[in-house]
């Protein structure tokens, strides 16, 4: 009986152990299949999660790479067209800075001076002039020729109607040394208006003036005669650029090695009072040319002097075409010879094409006359668009300008396009 008993008791242990055994093994293949579960749908989610982002990658790469095909190739088959207008000498004679003169204010303004082609030099894609003086300081005294000094309003005066560069490489730079030299490019910084020519360091001389227009690269250099027998100081010639062929090559190469897509030569050269180019300037000219300026600006001879499109054949073989004004005459000056009043404001309009090459497809220019009403008590200067005033007085518009105003702009217009001669136009665009 007991026997049976002890014989049932094992049985039953042997059960419940099986039982117990039997349930962890199911626990731990229920726990096992659950963590298969979970490992395969979160493996399913990276992947999915993988997937999408390597498609959105390849999706937003391909975006960029299209754009950015589409902006090349927008930029290298849309032509870049702008205009570059070009003027004379900026002189500031004791008259007319009397006549800016408010005594109310205590304080010069040359604004009324513009008002009659203000348009024409503020709307230009880049507007470039020369300064034939200096801003030497008040304390040094306001002065005439043969040593200019005028007030900085003057540097202002030129900003306001658009002038973006100025050219300071000339005669009157060193009127008053070294130190006017450097006042004279701090106004110019001030007022933010570009400058070349002259220069505070030999470091600065070695930076060429670039700039961008509408995405052209123009490299501006500029150089002079001489200084009116003023010597830079011995331990600063760097301070100014003569005319030196050394020089002029240097800078033209350090233009090239800088991509520039064309480069301009501000010059100023020639015989004072003279309406031709003389021997020397011609030969400068083909001298730049040859070397790599495609377009020439003078000033200096306070006339103007003829422009002239040149087909020129370079040392490799190849021709190209250029264009020299040789001298634009006095923007604002009060000098006494009518000839000296007559200039003109230079208009080119220029195309860089697909291929990179830059076209000339036209020149112009707006015939201008320095005025001066000696019956008025102020404001006795203004710069006239000589063609508009000669329109509205035949229109029946006397207020403008009187009779005998009149009949001297229309001789001043001839005189003007005997010189300059007809706008330049070319139909067929020709490559630089």
């Amino acid at each position: 009986m007991r026997r049976n008993q002890r014989n049932r008791k094992r049985k039953n242990f042997r059960e419940e152990k099986f039982k117990k055994i039997l349930e962890i093994i199911i626990f731990i293949l229920i726990l096992l299949v659950l963590i298969l579960i979970f490992k395969n749908l979160h493996k399913s989610n990276n992947y999915n999660e993988n997937k999408n982002l390597n498609n959105n990658s390849q999706t937003n790469e391909q975006e960029i790479i299209e754009n950015n095909v589409e902006t090349t190739e927008n930029e290298e088959n849309t032509p870049i067209n702008f205009t570059l207008t070009a003027i004379g000498d900026t002189l500031c004679h004791n008259t007319q800075y009397w006549d800016a003169y408010n005594s109310a204010t205590k304080e010069y303004d040359f604004s009324y001076v513009y008002e009659d082609i203000k348009d024409y030099t503020s709307s230009s894609d880049i507007t470039i002039g020369s300064l034939e003086t200096t801003f030497a300081g008040e304390d040094r005294g306001y002065s005439n020729y043969p040593t200019f000094n005028s007030p900085d309003s003057l540097a202002s005066g030129l900003k306001d109607i658009g002038v973006d560069v100025i050219s300071l490489a000339g005669n009157h730079a060193l009127d008053y040394g070294y130190s006017g030299l450097c006042r004279t490019i701090d106004v110019l910084d001030k007022v933010g208006i570009s400058h070349l020519g002259t220069y505070k360091t030999a470091e600065e001389q070695e930076q060429l003036l670039i700039k961008d227009v509408k995405g052209v690269k123009i490299a501006f250099i500029n150089y002079t005669y001489g200084t009116n027998g003023i010597p830079a100081p011995s331990d600063k010639k760097y301070c100014l650029n003569l005319i030196d062929k050394d020089l002029i090559f240097k800078q033209i190469n350090k233009a090239k090695e800088q991509n520039v897509d064309m480069i301009v030569a501000c010059m100023h050269w020639g015989t004072e009072y003279k309406t031709v180019a003389n021997d020397e300037q011609k030969e400068l000219a083909d001298f730049l040319f040859k070397n790599g300026v495609d377009v020439i600006i003078g000033n200096h001879p306070h006339v103007l002097e003829p422009m002239e499109k040149k087909t020129i054949t370079l040392d490799d073989g190849t021709s190209k075409d250029v264009f020299v004004v040789y001298a634009l005459g006095n923007f604002t000056a009060d000098q006494r010879d009518e000839i000296t009043r007559d200039s003109a404001i230079l208009n080119l309009d220029i195309t860089k094409n697909i291929d990179g090459k830059i076209s000339i497809n036209k020149v112009d220019y707006v015939p201008i006359y320095m005025y001066k009403n000696t019956s008025a008590k102020t404001h006795k200067f203004k710069i006239l668009d000589i063609e508009k005033s000669i329109a509205k007085y035949e229109a029946g518009d006397n207020s403008y300008i009187n009779s005998t105003l009149y009949n001297n702009l229309k001789t001043q217009l001839n005189k003007i396009k005997n010189i300059l001669g007809d706008e330049i136009n070319w139909l067929k665009k020709y490559s630089l």
